[in-house]
C-alpha cells in the first residue's frame, strides 16, 4: 500500500510517498508536475518522520547527504543515473555531458538528460546539481526558481562552512 503525506518548506509544498520497500517519491505540489494521490493511497506521516526530518535539516543547512531507504521505480539505466546523481557533492553541479562521461557514456547526454529529468525523487536524488554545458539552469520539474533556490541553499551553505574553517572555527 502507498503512503503519503505533504509537508511545508521553503520550496513549497512536497508530497512524500512511498510503501514498504522505501521513499518511491517526491513531488513539488505547486508546479504542473503536481502529484494527485490515488485513491487507494492512505494519508499518514509515521512512516515518513525520518525523511521529513532530513528534508527540515537539508532546509536549515544542517544536512548534506541524505540516508534514506529509497525506491524509486525506472529502467535499469534511469537507475543507474539516479545512483550517479547521489554522487554529486552537495553544492556541487556538473553538465549532463560530465554525467554521461562519469557513467561512461560519454555520448548518451540526451539519454541521461532525460533519466534526470524523470527523477521521482528530487532533492533527495539530487537532479537540480546538474546544469547545461554553458552554466545555465536547465529543465526542472519543480521549475527554474526552485532549482535556483535549492543551488542558491548549497552555496551558501558551502560558503558558510568554508569561512568557518578558513577562520578556525
Amino acid at each position: 500500500m502507498t503512503e503519503y503525506c505533504e509537508i511545508s518548506t521553503p520550496v513549497g509544498r512536497l508530497l512524500v510517498a512511498g510503501d514498504e520497500k522505501g521513499l518511491r517519491k517526491i513531488s513539488f505540489q505547486g508546479g504542473s508536475h503536481a502529484i494527485k494521490p490515488a485513491e487507494d493511497w492512505r494519508r499518514t506521516e509515521e512512516p515518513f518522520r525520518q525523511a521529513i526530518g532530513q528534508l527540515e535539516a537539508y532546509f536549515a543547512g544542517e544536512l548534506r547527504r541524505f540516508n534514506l531507504t529509497l525506491a524509486p521505480v525506472g529502467t535499469p539505466f534511469q537507475r543507474e543515473v539516479w545512483s550517479r546523481l547521489r554522487m554529486i557533492p552537495y553544492g556541487e553541479t556538473v553538465s549532463y555531458g560530465e554525467l554521461a562521461r562519469r557513467l561512461g557514456r560519454s555520448t548518451a547526454y540526451r539519454a541521461v538528460g532525460a533519466a534526470n529529468g524523470s527523477n521521482p525523487i528530487p532533492i533527495v536524488i539530487p537532479c537540480h546539481r546538474v546544469i547545461g554545458a554553458d552554466g545555465s539552469l536547465t529543465g526542472f520539474g519543480g521549475g527554474l526558481a526552485i532549482k535556483r533556490q535549492l543551488l542558491e541553499l548549497e552555496a551558501g551553505q558551502r560558503q558558510a562552512l568554508q569561512g568557518r574553517s578558513l577562520a578556525g572555527g
